[in-house]
């Protein structure tokens, strides 16, 4: 400071912070004068330390005098500094941008006609503030005050020098502009969403010229830009996205190792603009998207697969599908090409991945389970799918009705039907859950009994008594099967083991038979009118041999209504049924007694094999107390359900009966006055001789 009180007489410095306008003008030329000596003699430090004192004393002064006189003489100071201004911009030009959101409007016009007079002398040097300045433009012009908005307009036509600037340099062979190029991109961009026409139409001109430059240069830095062109795509401007999305596409194809760093935040760029809704950026993005996900990069190289398994999971909770589905192809597409890597980030993405089961979108889903079932390869992650699988559904029971079809056909068919079923069976024989696991199972069983995708597992299980496969399969479904009776009956059915479903028929006690199990007898006697029990219904014609199947069918029918639809369509299929094929040897041989006091032996097929043969035994009878002991588990839990909603009943009818009764009760009262009231007897102390209690 003392450098520049050396130099500047003081009352010119006097003069810079009075209050008449003429006065500081005119020590603003005294200024320039100091400068201009100072700059023939070659002394820059005490340029620079008047351009300091400039600075501090005056520009960030508290009075706006100072601020105003301050400005005038950074500009003039600029003036006299003339070629050799470029050397004192970084002192010179931020304290006049920081002006621009001075709270007196008449200091921030100075700073327009400062930062005006600046640019004049600089010239091209000015593009290194290029973005700067116009985020600083962008603001002047929505300025309250109209001498400011004139001056803004003043800068308005700064700025359209400035690109012509711009474009003139790029045009002369031994300036290298591309150098500067990520020092003003973001400025050049800013402009594309100017509202003058003018501007918007110079600017586009200038990144094109760019852009055509890049694409034949051998050396340009892509990353820098990568980060603007990034910011820039989510624009809310559509003309800005879709420029900088044109430009992310050529840099995909040109940049090759040096955007392996920056690939994560390009694909949180492009994954938006898939859904956009403008036409001609989704078709850039997509493109642009498939040329990144050809590029084979290698973790060793940089390349980040958890930066890019962390976008594509953000991205499965974006509103649009398309995106979603572009966000799943990426995890696919990782999994396939570096599987080690991604598993390592397992838990990071499995939850959303399991959310992502729910999402309203059909291909969205398929999409999902074929991820999982990449996953599911490791027998350790195939389990924990499954089981994870579960808990879903038993904490979102409508995932299961709109989607458990769905869900488990698709797994089925990538993952091995028999497998998926096997594992889910053994996953619910631990289930705690008995109300879930029935629901659970019933589900299951339908999905086996319907589905296209399951008929070479129907297949095995038909083969049940006669080949090893179908019996090993009919065994591994049968414990969880038996937490519905519908379903065990339904297995025994699809396994032809139809004297054990008679035996499970027979079984049944009058609290089985309930509503919710007339409605899944509805739903099975209406299946077995489909193709799929098409062998069944054939064998009818001869009972002889199927007596145990006939006596299953009648067991069925004698369970339901005769008022329901099912009553009717059961008699009448079994009124079908020939009697000429009857013998009264084959009835009388028939045994008709407990079924299940005999182990059924698995041969090949053939009757007249030797024993020495014959396959793996079914042990009926353990099978059979194995449903009963399930079955009567199931019944203790609906009493103690019963049990614990009649307690919570009785309860909230004592508090309301004894609210009434303690407002009308006397404050002051021994235990002799209180009055009892009696209660209403129950029905049980009403109910005649010989009647049921209900």
């Amino acid at each position: 400071m003392a450098d520049a009180l050396s130099v500047m007489p003081a009352a010119v410095l006097r003069n810079l912070s009075d209050k008449l306008y003429e006065k500081r003008k005119n020590a603003a030329l005294e200024v320039e004068g100091v400068v201009k000596q100072l700059t023939i003699a070659g002394e820059h430090d005490k340029i620079s330390a008047v351009i300091n004192l400039l600075t501090n004393e005056f520009t960030y002064s508290p009075q706006a005098n100072h601020r105003k006189g301050g400005l005038i003489g950074l500009a003039a100071a600029t003036v006299g500094l003339t070629s050799e201004a470029s050397q004192h911009l970084e002192q010179i030009v931020p304290p006049v941008l920081n002006s621009f959101s001075d709270q007196d409007s008449r200091v921030r016009y100075y700073a327009c006609e400062a930062l005006y007079n600046i640019a004049k002398v600089v010239r091209g040097e000015f593009i290194v503030f290029f973005n700067q300045i116009f985020d600083a433009l962008c603001k002047l012009s929505a300025d309250s005050d109209p001498n400011v908005q004139s001056a803004a307009h003043l800068l308005d036509r700064l700025v359209k020098f400035l690109v012509g600037w711009i474009t003139v340099l790029d045009s002369v062979p031994d300036i290298d502009m591309l150098g500067f190029l990520p020092d003003f991109l973001d400025g050049l961009f800013n402009m594309l969403s100017d509202s003058s026409h003018e501007i918007r139409q110079q600017a586009d001109s200038a990144l094109s010229e760019f852009l055509q430059e890049i694409k034949n240069s051998p050396s340009v830095d892509y990353g820098r830009m990568a980060e603007i062109l990034v910011q820039r795509a989510a624009s809310p401007d559509e003309f800005t996205r879709l420029t900088a999305i044109t430009w992310i596409n050529e840099f995909v194809k040109l940049g090759g190792d040096q955007l392996v760093p920056y690939y994560a935040d390009i694909l949180g760029a492009i994954l938006p603009c898939i859904s956009d809704k403008e036409e001609k950026i989704r078709v850039v993005a997509r493109e642009t998207n498939d040329e990144l996900r050809a590029i084979q990069a290698d973790p060793s190289e940089g390349f980040d697969v958890g930066a890019i398994l962390s976008i594509a999971r953000r991205q499965l909770s974006s509103e649009w599908e398309a995106t979603r589905i572009e966000a799943l192809h990426w995890i696919s597409t990782l999994l396939n090409q570096h599987r080690t890597e991604v598993i390592c980030f397992l838990n990071d993405i499995f939850e959303s991945l399991l959310k992502s089961l729910s999402d309203p979108s059909d291909e969205v889903v398929l999409l999902v389970l074929e991820v999982h079932a990449c996953i599911a390869k490791d027998p350790q992650h195939f389990r924990q799918l499954l089981v994870f699988l579960i808990h879903n559904f038993r904490i979102d029971l409508p995932l299961l009705e709109k989607r458990g079809a769905l869900i488990v056909c698709r797994l089925c068919v990538l993952l091995d039907a028999e497998r998926v079923y096997r594992e889910l069976s053994t996953i619910l024989e631990e289930e705690s859950d008995l109300d879930f696991a029935s629901v659970m199972v019933q589900a299951l069983n339908l999905i086996l009994l319907t589905s296209s995708e399951l008929s070479e597992l129907r297949d095995v299980l038909k083969q049940s008594l006669v080949k090893p496969a179908g019996k090993d399969l009919f065994v591994s479904l049968y414990a969880s099967w038996s937490h519905s009776p519908m379903a065990i009956i339904s297995l025994c059915l699809l396994a032809q083991a139809y004297e054990h479903a008679g035996a499970v028929i027979q079984s049944m006690v009058e609290e089985d038979i309930n509503v919710k199990f007339l409605v899944q007898l509805d739903k099975l006697i209406r299946l077995l009118e489909t193709p799929i029990f098409a062998y069944l219904r054939l064998q009818l014609l001869e009972p002889g041999r199927y007596i145990w199947l006939l006596k299953a069918l009648y067991g069925l029918l004698m369970l339901l209504p005769q008022q329901s639809a099912a009553f009717k369509i059961l008699r009448t299929r079994l009124k079908t049924v020939p009697s000429y094929s009857f013998s009264g040897d084959q009835v009388n041989n028939t045994y008709f007694g407990n079924p299940n006091s005999q182990t059924i032996q698995i041969t090949d097929g053939s009757s007249n094999q030797d024993n020495k043969n014959t396959h793996n035994w079914i042990d009926f009878t353990s099978m059979l107390l194995q449903f009963e002991i399930m079955q009567r588990q199931h019944r203790q839990h609906a009493k103690l359900q019963a049990q614990s909603r009649k307690i919570s009943t009785s309860l909230s009818r004592s508090q309301e009966t004894q609210r009434p009764e303690e407002a009308q009760r006397p404050s002051h009262s021994s235990a002799s006055d209180v009055t009892i009231v009696s209660r209403p007897p129950s029905r049980s102390a009403r109910r005649g001789p010989g009647q049921l209690q209900l």
